[in-house]
């Protein structure tokens, strides 16, 4: 990704008030659906007041505090929104038509919900007034969103470089793309290491850098899943056969990709490129590992989490390292897939069946993966063109992908509230939602701002940090609080 100086000239008045009045919608969706599952409409069934009952129950207080931080929120919401609005129009010559009228189309529409709202309180919150009310909502987030998105691409400058046409499609393993030299690096490297070094040769096979997060996601998943009832056993047999389903699917891609990382400044030091462990050996390794797997989860979970742990681990060495990745610039959003696995595999693991709950988390995951992997393949854009992998990056340009990176994160806010509305999560995860949802878009807007492998990077860790703290919160909603 080529560097690029902060754009200190650009007026980003505008963006900021378009980055605070999308995140106050996306605040009130957060407490909307918090004031839902706590039956807010009960506690606070007069609207706007409460029927003038200014002091919360002192028997069952929360559901009657969220309800009226709800009603405080769509005050302070709507006035950003009338603030913004106004603004974006008297800046005509420095915001786009389209801009314009997505946050007049969210104005509009704000005293609609809010309408709707005191309806459904008046009426004991019944579910079709309910169910608009939120649709409503994710549209005026959606129209912020745009609106955002739009500003932002107005304000900065497009990239110099022109996209690239779609590589011819690559059918197997990719190519030997060594050269002499190259050959004889390995060669030279490939000095048998010592038992420590080998141990740790093998365990970099694995990717050990994906056990947390993969692991996580299927922790929670089991959390949603038991609750407090979770057995600790069944907790520690499936992460064990999780770890050995990664350990196996990444010491594929290694062997897979050998030729490739070896031109990729990225992953030129892994064991396979650097001749610490032969191919042979990774091979049975992989073997040895996903034979385990399938052990433990058979013998110590079920049978419908070693189909899944074995349909994960196929879909990630052939279906994305072999099929999708060398041809199709969408590699990384069908690639998303293989980060639901762990999602279904921690349900199946409680329940034995695969569960809506399971699904909508491993959405999660699916429209996650972009938002947070664009960022580094920005990042290791000349890489990826050296390895002729079509990245988005690479064939489309990097204007496209960061409009991608957009898109995707609020499609991925959104389904964080879907999966909110689950009657075992609380107080914890909506705070946690609000909070790292406004912190990663921050780092999407700084990315559109400074344009740089810096601001790649910053928004790759703080999508990591985004979906960890969502995890965590998960768990702490259903095992601890």
């Amino acid at each position: 990704m080529p560097e690029r100086t902060s754009l200190q000239s650009a007026d980003f008045e505008v963006v900021d008030m378009l980055t605070a009045s999308t995140l106050g919608v996306y605040l009130l969706l957060v407490v909307g659906v918090s004031t839902a599952l706590l039956d807010g409409a009960a506690a606070c069934s007069a609207w706007p007041t409460c029927g003038g009952e200014l002091l919360v129950s002192p028997s069952d207080p929360l559901p009657h505090i969220v309800a009226w931080l709800h009603r405080v929120v769509v005050l302070l919401v709507g006035l950003l929104l009338a603030g913004t609005t106004i603004r974006t129009w008297l800046a005509k010559q420095r915001t786009p038509r389209r801009v314009r009228g997505a946050l007049t189309t969210g104005l509009v529409l704000y005293p609609i919900q809010v309408a709707i709202g005191a309806l459904t309180a008046g009426a004991g919150a019944p579910t079709a007034l309910s169910a608009i009310h939120l649709v409503t909502a994710i549209v005026i987030f959606s129209s912020l969103l745009l609106a955002l998105l739009w500003q932002l691409e107005f304000e900065t400058p497009a990239e110099e470089s022109k996209p690239k046409p779609d590589p011819a499609p690559v059918v197997g393993p990719r190519p030997e793309v060594t050269d002499a030299a190259t050959a004889q690096t390995a060669a030279a490297t490939a000095q048998p290491p010592g038992l420590v070094g080998r141990a740790r040769a093998y365990v970099a096979l694995t990717k050990p850098k994906l056990w947390w997060l993969l692991c996580l996601v299927a922790l929670a998943a089991m959390s949603i899943a038991g609750g407090r009832t979770l057995d600790p056993w069944t907790v520690a047999a499936t992460l064990t056969g999780g770890v050995l389903a990664i350990g196996a699917s990444g010491t594929f891609n290694n062997v897979l990709e050998r030729d490739i990382d070896r031109q990729m400044d990225r992953t030129s030091d892994r064991p396979l490129v650097e001749g610490r462990i032969s191919v042979r050996n990774a091979i049975a390794f992989g073997v040895f590992l996903t034979f385990v797997s399938a052990v433990v989860f058979v013998t110590l979970v079920n049978v419908l989490a070693a189909v899944l742990g074995m349909l994960a681990i196929l879909f990630y060495s052939v279906g994305y390292t072999l099929v999708l990745k060398p041809n199709t610039t969408q590699n990384i959003v069908l690639g998303g897939a293989v980060g639901a696995f762990p999602a279904l595999i921690g349900w199946a693991a409680v329940t034995e069946t695969v569960g809506i709950p399971a699904v909508v988390l491993g959405g999660v995951i699916f429209l996650w993966t972009p938002a947070h992997f664009y960022n580094l393949a920005m990042a290791y854009r000349d890489d990826y063109e050296r390895a002729g992998f079509p990245m988005l990056p690479v064939v489309r340009g990097e204007s496209v992908t960061r409009r991608h990176i957009m898109l995707y994160l609020g499609a991925t806010m959104l389904a964080a509230i879907v999966l909110g509305s689950h009657p075992h999560l609380d107080v914890v995860y909506a705070v946690t939602v609000a909070v790292v949802g406004g912190v990663f878009v921050w780092a999407v807007v700084k990315l559109f701002r400074e344009q740089d492998q810096h601001a790649a990077v910053r928004a790759f860790h703080t999508s990591n940090a985004y979906l960890g703290c969502l995890l965590v919160a998960i768990v702490l909603d259903t095992l601890v609080v």
